[in-house]
């Protein structure tokens, strides 16, 4: 999955960084070709800075459907410091779509009641909308299986985002971090398809592990502006080709 842009990074950290509806769409197109199957893709307002605007949205989904409409793509909910678990909730009730990432400490931190966010999840699962939880440590994941066992969060299918290191720290994800939330997963007997982001330089080597215990990649300048080597990529399909070749 390529993860091209995020919330926070802006041209001056990348040049390349797609910010447009236009450019989030050339860069999906240019990352399937170089061998990315999904999209995970964030919004700017007119002003560059992240946004859940449902309309904005719709008009990237359309965009990108008629551009490369092979490609997978999956919005997110993330708030940034900016929005609040109704406004997250809310965007997704208006547009519905296939594929959503979504950070369970956001929508359960008590800005909604535990009735309303285990509603929110529920009716995800009854109209086929396949939530990614992002999960940024050990804590997420445990809570994550508690809410589960309550049926507070459905029993369907466990899509999970296993976040390695953080924004700003390039040097803070670490391949062997990844090991803490599958040991849990096995602990627990909990059945996963899971993915790993990592923020920095390491990123490639996370992903690389990753792939090698049965895990999901994802990739891009959300994470990572830096290629294996340490040079700065110039693109984000070189880095989906950048980890194509290190993992083969």
């Amino acid at each position: 999955m390529l993860a091209p842009n995020g919330a926070r990074h802006t041209k001056s950290d990348h040049p390349n960084l797609p910010i447009s509806i236009e450019e989030i769409a050339k860069t999906a197109k240019a990352g399937f070709l170089a061998g990315a199957d999904g999209i995970h893709a964030h919004i700017r307002d007119k002003n560059g800075k992240h946004s859940l605007d449902t309309g904005i949205y719709r008009e990237l989904l359309d965009h990108i459907n008629h551009v490369v409409p092979e490609i997978e793509v999956q919005i997110t909910t993330e708030a940034v410091g900016i929005y609040r678990a109704e406004q997250q909730i809310q965007l997704i009730e208006d547009i519905k779509p296939k594929l959503v990432s979504v950070a369970l400490r956001e929508i359960t931190n008590g800005d909604v009641g535990k009735k309303q966010y285990s509603k929110f999840y529920h009716s995800c699962l009854s109209d086929n909308i396949a939530v990614q939880h992002i999960l940024y440590d050990k804590m997420d994941l445990l809570n994550l299986i508690n809410l589960r066992d309550q049926n507070i969060l459905p029993n369907g299918q466990l899509d999970l985002l296993f976040v390695l290191g953080k924004y700003g720290d390039v040097n803070s994800s670490k391949p062997q971090d990844l090991q803490v939330f599958l040991n849990i997963l096995t602990t627990h007997n909990v059945k996963a398809d899971w993915m790993v982001c990592a923020f920095g330089v390491n990123e490639i080597d996370c992903l690389v592990t990753a792939h090698k215990l049965g895990g999901k990649m994802r990739i891009g300048f959300e994470n990572s502006l830096w290629n294996k080597d340490g040079s700065l990529a110039t693109s984000n399909e070189q880095r989906v080709t950048d980890l194509i070749k290190a993992i083969n």
